[in-house]
């Protein structure tokens, strides 16, 4: 992802151009946060928003609608997820992808309370200061940690139910944790002591978080439905209709609502159907590009979007809801006939979409860290961090074969005559290959490329960690334009691009 706004499309300036002749331009703005996961209002009356993208935690000020604070990678925030204040006013976050539970103390010094594994996710506070966390989508575990990490989790639920324990949690008025079960399509609560477990609410479609206002009030985030739901005498009424794509909720000291979208990245004042926009959204994690139809197409993780080319307008915007839409969270777009390739690390899969309707037409799943593709021969080829390979396989029947192999992070692979172009980030190397399999160096020397594009006899390089583009000519080295360099992978599960940095050209425009 490119941090020079978060989640951005840039179109830069004529080919061809130096560096200070290049006129470098936003083409579409996006939101300002890396889609807003977990939020919470602290004692000082400013809402803490998480990203697990953006690798931060924002401080928001609600009532002048901006950020007032960061904190991220250089203060230890490692991918946060959600996050929650003990009554001291010291807040404590989980590292999704990491695993990792930590806060800060009063002094601003970081705690780990521990690690329960990839996955730890909702997180909260009882009212005595006890720390509580679930895992989902990559576990699916309910634990008690020691704020101060020194004994060690203790586990309330080794597995509650299939790829999730709980989601958004909040501890209830009856001194039971709360959460939603969100592939059962029902909030629960939770005796911590005895693990006695209540279902408080069902029916639901796809249940994210649930939140306690001031009287007592339950409330929950769905969403599938994208709604905001209140639970009354044992009925689920709509409080708030919005969109898909939402993540979490929050109430502040009035019992004023505020709502976040992982998909676009903004954050919402919601009172009933009435809506205030807090932070903006749009593009909120841009991954790759492609062009077709006279649109740019985002892999925007949590949806992809087009806009159409001449004027920046959004075309389209499929959105999804991780782990039930058959789209899945993708971070790698390109063409296919008249369809488009998604790539997913996250999902493990390859998909064939059409853009007109958003329908699935083809899938590969179950892939070893997938991170591009492209039509190669009537297959599709595919980059795959798990085994360094660039792997051929048939959409109809499934079969593959390993054209290449011996990358050390085989990244974006695009079509080259009737060859193959692939960026190997680790390795500093662009590398042609034929369809025999036979590899060669044909760019050296390189920091970190990411994004590939040709455009006449030369290639240009997205440098992912610095920021720069290149063009290439017969070894030649050109600066062409410089953006803030892209994310790091949180471990050594993603592969080293993390939210690929995409490169596309249009007409002679980059």
């Amino acid at each position: 992802m490119n941090k020079f706004f978060f989640g951005i499309a840039i179109l830069m300036g004529l080919l061809g151009c130096s560096e200070t002749e290049n006129k470098l331009e936003v083409f579409v703005s996006g939101a300002e946060i890396a889609g807003v996961n977990g939020i919470i209002f602290g004692p000082d009356g400013y809402l803490y928003a998480t990203s697990v993208i953006g690798s931060d935690i924002s401080v928001v000020d609600t009532e002048n609608k901006k950020i007032v604070k960061r904190y991220g990678l250089e203060d230890g925030v490692i991918g946060p997820d959600d996050i929650d204040f003990n009554s001291k006013g010291e807040f404590y976050w989980t590292s999704i992808l990491t695993g990792e539970v930590a806060g800060f103390d009063l002094e601003g010094n970081k705690i780990v309370a521990g690690n329960p594994g990839p996955g730890s996710n909702p997180i909260t506070f009882s009212d005595d200061d006890r720390l509580f966390v679930a895992q989902c989508f990559f576990d699916n575990g309910v634990f008690e940690l020691d704020p101060k990490g020194i004994n060690p989790p203790r586990v309330i639920f080794e597995e509650l139910g299939d790829y999730c324990g709980l989601n958004g949690m909040d501890w209830g008025p009856d001194g039971r944790l709360y959460g939603p079960r969100w592939f059962n399509n029902e909030v629960v609560s939770v005796d911590v002591d005895t693990g006695d477990l209540r279902v408080e609410a069902k029916g639901l479609n796809v249940p994210a978080a649930v939140k306690f206002n001031s009287m007592g009030e339950l409330f929950i985030l769905d969403t599938g439905a994208g709604q905001v739901i209140k639970v009354e005498e044992g009925e689920n009424k709509v409080y708030s209709e919005i969109e898909n794509g939402l993540d979490n909720f929050a109430f502040n000291q009035n019992d004023e609502l505020f709502v976040s979208s992982y998909s676009e990245g903004y954050v919402l004042k919601v009172k009933g159907n009435e809506i205030e926009e807090i932070l903006p959204g749009g593009i909120s994690h841009a991954g790759g590009l492609a062009s077709i139809d006279g649109d740019i197409v985002v892999a925007d993780i949590q949806s992809v979007k087009a806009y159409d080319f001449e004027t920046g307008k959004e075309s389209w915007n499929y959105k999804n809801t991780f782990r039930v839409s058959p789209m899945g969270a993708n971070t790698s777009v390109s063409t296919f006939n008249n369809n488009l390739i998604l790539t997913s690390w996250l999902d493990g899969h390859v998909k064939i979409m059409r853009p007109d309707t958003g329908e699935i037409i083809g899938s590969l799943e179950n892939l070893l860290i997938p991170v591009s593709a492209t039509p190669f021969k009537n297959k599709v080829a595919v980059t795959l961090h798990g085994n360094g390979s660039v792997t051929l396989f048939d959409m109809q029947s499934k079969s593959s074969e390993v054209l290449a192999d011996g990358f050390m992070s085989p990244t974006h692979i695009i079509n080259y005559n009737d060859q193959l172009l692939v960026s190997d980030k680790l390795a500093g190397q662009v590398i042609s290959i034929d369809e025999a399999g036979n590899k060669s160096v044909i760019i050296d020397g390189l920091n970190s490329p990411e994004g590939i594009a040709i455009k006449d006899n030369a290639i240009y390089v997205f440098e992912g960690d610095t920021g720069e583009i290149l063009k290439v000519t017969d070894q030649s080295k050109e600066l062409v334009a410089t953006v803030l360099p892209g994310s790091q992978p949180q471990s050594k599960d993603q592969p080293p691009s993390m939210v690929f940095n995409g490169l596309i050209i249009e007409d002679d425009l980059l």
